[in-house]
């Protein structure tokens, strides 16, 4: 670990929710890229300190760091990005470096260095990760009302899995679990079935670990949410491997769905997720009350069915 480079990045939002992007000059690797503004740690210093003096001398701002939003390591270096509470000073670019304000949604990651881009997916992505619970045929209006109730309290990211459903018994509840979503502006991914996900237009798919082993590259386009389900630090790479956006790690705690694995625990869970170089959810008797574990770990946030799905 001593022999990365440890740099430091910062997300800063402006009023319109836009975040700053700072244009890499020539002569620099990667010119005319893209890239979160930072700067690299230097020896003695936190990386919070690092980013406030950076910020100071690119930018002219005193900022007040807020979390750490993820942890990406990649090739020689490891870089981390942290969430600007507010700032002092008139920002204004003090290299003669190219800025630009820009929605998280509308940024395109081909034009960032590869280390950056994981930090878009985490900007794009919910704290909050609902996997719907195995629905019987005969209570799907039950079910889609919990669907309503989940999208009313602010879950804005869903998996629908239903295994052991025929593409005949899916297709027709995928298709009201999208309306929904998309009426509440939140993204639908369905478990496996990518060519199902695709003819209906959902927003992604999440891959269980031993689909996602067979595969060398991701199976839809970059615009789909590719989501995997990891247990290990070896299924956490392969996911990046293969161009994965997120992953889910499990079982953290004890989990009724997980019953037959040891807990990872929050120590492993956490060394785990600082070796991925995408944004990962903590699942497995996950509860509420512990997003902030979740986050102080290194995850993006919690995804659970039992915790996050309406009564």
């Amino acid at each position: 670990m001593n022999s990365l480079l440890h740099v430091v990045a910062a997300v800063i939002h402006d009023d319109r929710g836009r975040v700053l992007l700072a244009q890499r000059p020539p002569g620099k690797p990667h010119a005319g890229y893209w890239e979160f503004p930072g700067g690299k740690v230097e020896s003695g210093e936190s990386p919070q300190a690092a980013l406030a003096r950076e910020l100071h001398e690119e930018l002219g701002i005193q900022a007040r760091i807020g979390r750490r939003l993820i942890a990406v390591p990649h090739q020689d270096i490891v870089l981390e990005a942290w969430r600007i509470v507010d700032f002092q000073g008139t920002l204004h670019p003090r290299e003669d470096q190219k800025l630009a304000w820009i929605a998280p949604e509308d940024i395109d990651s081909a034009l960032l260095p590869p280390a950056d881009r994981p930090i878009v997916s985490a900007l794009r992505l919910p704290d909050h990760y609902l996997i719907t619970p195995p629905v019987e045929a005969e209570d799907l209006a039950g079910f889609l009302a919990a669907v309503d109730r989940a999208l009313g309290v602010g879950i804005r990211m869903l998996q629908l899995r239903q295994p052991g459903w025929s593409r005949a018994q899916l297709v027709p509840l995928a298709r009201q679990v999208r309306d929904r979503c998309r009426h509440a502006g939140a993204a639908l991914l369905l478990n496996t079935d990518w060519q199902v996900a695709e003819l209906l237009g959902l927003d992604g798919v999440h891959l269980p670990a031993r689909v996602a082993r067979t595969l060398d590259s991701r199976p839809l386009p970059r615009q789909r949410w590719l989501g995997v389900s990891c247990h290990d630090a070896d299924e956490l790479r392969h996911a990046a491997a293969i161009g994965a956006d997120f992953a889910t790690l499990s079982p953290v705690h004890f989990s009724p769905g997980h019953a037959d694995s040891q807990p990872l625990g929050w120590q492993r869970a956490e060394a785990m997720i600082a070796a991925a170089a995408i944004p990962v959810y903590a699942l497995g008797g996950m509860q509420l009350s512990e997003m902030d574990i979740a986050h102080a770990s290194g995850a993006q946030g919690i995804a659970a069915i039992r915790s996050l799905w309406p009564d």
